[in-house]
């Protein structure tokens, strides 16, 4: 199984570990960046999931 990656917002700075989810949003622990709906938004400053950038490891 490929390892878990971490997506970071361009505008706040917010990190989304695919690890972790985003339970408060009904993100489950484990959900892949891919499978995070398209209208989902960073719980921080409320920027697109467009506006995510792919943490090099």
């Amino acid at each position: 199984m490929a390892e878990y990656r971490k997506y970071k917002c361009k505008t706040c700075g917010h990190i989304y570990d695919e690890a972790v989810g985003d339970p408060r949003q009904g993100i489950a622990p484990g959900t892949r960046w891919e499978d995070v709906p398209e209208d989902w938004g960073c719980p921080k400053c409320g920027s697109v999931k467009a506006m995510f950038t792919l943490m090099k490891s």
